[in-house]
């Protein structure tokens, strides 16, 4: 024990205590308590500082898990919110998420939504092979028209030259005009069966991407149609090498360079341009022609099938619409900008890796 405190509770007591021989066992229980009462106060000290430091942790858990909680209400309420625009909803939904939580009534809310969700499924998926139905049914039918029309039209066609050949020196002016008009009139219904199975069937087969150089193959695409002698093609001078379907590309160009052709072949200096523009995403192609342009009423409608602006031409008004075909199949897009008696700019881009 303190010999302060010893000193202290000797001056309180009575004389003949002091003396007595018990007195300093007495006094030396006092000092143990003491002591134990130290030890424990510093355990509970330390018990204290370390249930604050586990206080103090659990805390930061519990923060970190109400933000999680609070984010998680935030993107259901944005899904939920989500699903009513896009279905429609009008259900009630009659607390908010944030501040009141039920979460019976909102597993009944998004049960519900759920729901509509997988019928709507069901009729997409319905309406999907119905679709493709149609498609296989309209396809087949192309199919067939094209071999079934073919054939008479060729074997027509064949009988006209026939009949024109043994009987050029008995047909008067007018009758072999007359032949000549109906020999022009089957090549034109040839050719509007064959775009019609073209468009039919544009994107049923998966060509192999080849290398090649475009600029090579225009030349050749202008080698193999017909082209005025008025008529002048040019080419960008960095028009590029491509890994692309070739067939398709060229399916494309020609349509084009024939739509050109028909624009230019009245002038004088009939001029076809074929533009490249570089990007790291898309091929960006132009062809121009300073021929006869396109009136804005009819620039909206160019490339529906069976558009034409003139009935003079052999045109079946199926090769712009082709040519949007092949955009559209390849991500891509077409348009065009067009002046009366200026010219016509069409505008082509198609996605690299589709």
């Amino acid at each position: 024990m303190h010999s302060l405190l010893k000193r202290q509770i000797r001056k309180y007591l009575p004389d003949e205590l002091k003396a007595h021989p018990e007195m300093e066992s007495f006094l030396e229980a006092i000092g143990k308590s003491y002591e134990n009462f130290d030890d424990k106060f510093s355990m509970l000290h330390r018990a204290s500082t370390i249930s604050s430091d586990e206080l103090f942790e659990a805390n930061k858990k519990l923060q970190r898990e109400a933000l999680q909680q609070k984010n998680i209400l935030v993107s259901l309420e944005k899904a939920i919110a989500s699903l009513r625009e896009n279905l429609n909803d009008e259900q009630e939904f009659d607390f908010d998420i944030q501040n009141e939580f039920n979460a019976e009534h909102l597993a009944s809310y998004i049960s519900n939504l759920a729901s509509k969700v997988s019928n709507m499924t069901l009729e997409k998926d319905k309406l999907v092979a119905h679709l493709e139905n149609q498609n296989e049914s309209l396809n087949n039918y192309a199919h067939m028209v094209s071999h079934d029309l073919r054939s008479p039209i060729r074997n027509i066609s064949a009988l006209m030259n026939w009949i024109m050949e043994d009987e050029k020196d008995n047909f008067s002016q007018t009758s072999k005009d007359n032949c000549s008009l109906v020999s022009e009139n089957l090549i034109k219904m040839d050719k509007l069966v064959t775009g019609i199975l073209n468009h039919a069937t544009m994107g049923e087969t998966k060509e192999h991407r080849v290398l090649f150089s475009l600029e090579e193959s225009l030349r050749d695409i202008e080698k193999t149609i017909y082209v005025p002698e008025n008529v002048t093609f040019k080419y960008a001078n960095d028009l590029p090498k491509m890994e692309f379907e070739r067939e398709r590309l060229e399916q494309l160009f020609m349509n084009l360079f024939l739509n050109a052709i028909t624009a230019t072949e009245h002038l004088e200096n009939g001029v076809i341009e074929i533009g490249y523009e570089p990007d790291d995403t898309y091929w960006k192609f132009s062809v121009s022609d300073n021929g006869k342009g396109i009136p804005t009423n009819h620039q909206e409608g160019i490339f529906q099938m069976f558009k034409k602006l003139e009935t003079t031409n052999n045109a079946t008004g199926i090769g712009l619409a082709i040519v949007k075909k092949i955009t559209v199949l390849y991500e891509g897009s077409v348009w065009l900008e067009s002046e009366e008696n200026v010219g016509t700019t069409f505008f082509i881009t198609l996605k690299k890796n589709t």
